[in-house]
């Protein structure tokens, strides 16, 4: 009785300790349209270079914090191509929410993490041959018509929304096959990103264009917290990772979206037709499907020798990038 009473404390407290870091990295990624909202006194180029710059500084000081150097040294010649393309995936990634933020698309871009974990199984099928359960199948097609839907409403595809829930897919299937501990693959990508990211720096200074850093103390700070803001919801993710079970990390994925499109509606005024409500009505119907799929597949025993990258999505795609 006394061994039972003793794990019910310690269980509780991780589990609500998980719960509350997956909260507070998913609450703080739904955030992001209110902080780049405030950096509207310089480009997205600049953003996103000084994004790169300041999380790798950030995350180079925690490497060497936690004695992971060595990791990086291990790291093969392939695994160094794969962090390539990570950076290069996650570089544009950020650039295409940037752009959304400064455009006032911020519900296309909420739409693009809506649908992230969709196009997530497209990928597994076209590129780890994974076999699709009769209700993903549904859920995919599903999210095929809402996408016309919207081509309709909108009179051109939600590029916004597929760019970002393209690169963000594929940066989730990189980071399947890269083998990197989160913190390490983000310290190797902002190592080959950030000689990219002063190169251009360089050209828009001598282009004559103002620099982020010349605007005040204020706007040099916003830049500067670039790298913790990206870091820390990271490090409450990978708690949460750690603590909790793996369909409730999935889940809580949606708070971002959901938090986002309620910026974009109540404070950006995005303008929502009843053509766009049908739209994101049938990428909920899609996740819904997903979702519930999800769950009653965990509740069985899978068959032997088989994984499925798909239903790990909620966590193979956050962990080192969510815009």
């Amino acid at each position: 009785m006394l061994t039972d009473r003793a794990t019910s404390r310690t269980v509780v407290p991780r589990g609500l300790g998980g719960l509350a870091a997956g909260v507070g990295a998913y609450g703080i990624w739904g955030l992001f349209p209110a902080y780049f909202g405030l950096l509207g006194f310089t480009d997205g180029g600049q953003v996103v270079a000084y994004r790169v710059i300041a999380t790798a500084a950030l995350m180079f000081v925690v490497i060497l914090a936690t004695r992971r150097l060595r990791d990086l040294k291990e790291v093969t010649p392939r695994g160094w191509a794969l962090v390539c393309i990570g950076a290069v995936l996650i570089s544009l990634n950020w650039g295409v929410y940037v752009y959304a933020v400064e455009s006032n698309q911020v519900v296309g871009a909420a739409l693009g993490y809506f649908i992230n974990p969709l196009l997530s199984v497209v990928l597994a099928v076209l590129f780890f041959h994974e076999r699709l359960s009769r209700a993903q199948v549904v859920a995919v097609v599903v999210a095929a018509v809402a996408v016309v839907v919207l081509t309709v409403d909108h009179g051109s595809p939600p590029w916004v929304a597929l760019l970002l829930a393209g690169t963000f897919a594929a940066y989730g299937a990189v980071k399947k096959v890269t083998h990197l501990r989160p913190t390490v693959g983000l310290a190797a990508e902002g190592l080959v990103s950030w000689p990219f990211a002063v190169m251009y720096l360089a050209v828009v200074a001598l282009g004559g264009t103002t620099s982020a850093m010349a605007h005040g103390w204020w706007s040099s700070t916003l830049m500067l917290l670039l790298g913790p803001i990206t870091a820390v919801p990271l490090v409450l993710f990978g708690v949460a990772a750690h603590r909790l079970p793996l369909v409730s990390l999935g889940l809580l994925q949606y708070l971002t979206p959901a938090m986002q499109m309620v910026w974009g509606v109540v404070v950006g005024h995005e303008p929502m037709s009843v053509t766009r409500w049908c739209g994101f009505a049938l990428i909920w119907t899609a996740l819904a499907i997903f979702s519930v799929d999800t769950l009653r597949r965990r509740r069985e025993p899978p068959p032997v020798g088989t994984s499925s990258w798909a239903d790990n999505s909620g966590k193979l795609d956050s962990p080192n990038g969510r815009a």
